[in-house]
């Protein structure tokens, strides 16, 4: 009796295998994009279009990619996901520079491989182009600046390297910007100032005109304030002797 049991539970058993099979293992599978068994950087220009192809490799069976821009996913034609797909950046521009493309295993999407766009580009300049400051105040000259590959900046005046002075001038210089401020403003500062950057795609250059107006009269609240007092009150006090007058007259 107790092999009777034994051999109907693997029955039983055997045919729970048959009416639920475990799905294929993703084991062995691999992908490949534009020929890359790896992630990878492409480098590339604004402008022309670039197309992207996902591969399955060792697959015994049809397999669905996906595939994302960042984190969102790319909609695909329904031909166009099953073993291989493809996907085209068009046009490339410099707004796609550091964006990752990746291309998922449906079904297991530990199974990917992923692409970096590396969009170069020469250096694009912005910035306000006229200051005008009264003498004694501080002023700030922001250059605004894209590039890719990074790129080396400067400040001319006058078509000359600028002269740092200690204690007035200072300069701020991040990725994107190139900040040049200037303590207490003179006549001397006056001037044409040019952000000058240079990459090796190209160069670019901003100019920015200080011009330094002349300081403004200040009058002391106080005495701006008893001036009004006295002429109000002479005011009032003409108007009560008019008043005296009138009546006297009358």
């Amino acid at each position: 009796p107790g092999q009777v049991s034994r051999a109907a539970f693997v029955g039983r058993v055997q045919l729970r295998m048959l009416k639920c099979p475990c799905p294929p293992s993703s084991a062995g599978l691999e992908l490949s994009v534009n020929n890359h068994a790896a992630d990878f950087t492409l480098s590339t220009r604004p402008g022309p279009a670039i197309s992207l192809s996902c591969l399955v490799h060792n697959s015994s069976q049809a397999e669905e990619l996906l595939w994302y821009r960042g984190e969102g996913q790319v909609a695909l034609k329904d031909g166009n996901k099953v073993n291989t797909s493809n996907i085209c950046i068009s046009p490339v521009n410099e707004s796609d520079n550091g964006v990752t493309f990746t291309c998922k295993l449906a079904r297991d999407k530990s199974v990917q491989l992923s692409v970096v766009l590396d969009v170069q580009f020469p250096p694009h300049l912005s910035g306000e182009e006229t200051l005008h400051k009264e003498e004694g105040k501080d002023a700030t000259l922001t250059c605004n600046f894209k590039s890719n590959p990074q790129a080396q900046s400067t400040w001319l005046k006058d078509s000359q390297v600028l002269t740092l002075q200690q204690n007035r001038h200072e300069l701020y210089q991040n990725s994107e910007l190139l900040r040049l401020s200037i303590r207490k403003v003179q006549k001397s500062d006056n001037g044409t100032y040019s952000c000058v950057v240079q990459s090796p795609l190209g160069n670019g250059t901003r100019e920015f005109h200080l011009i330094v107006e002349d300081k403004k009269p200040v009058f002391p609240k106080e005495a701006v304030i008893a001036a009004v007092v006295v002429v109000s009150l002479t005011i009032l006090f003409g108007i009560v002797a008019r008043k005296d007058h009138f009546f006297k007259v009358w």
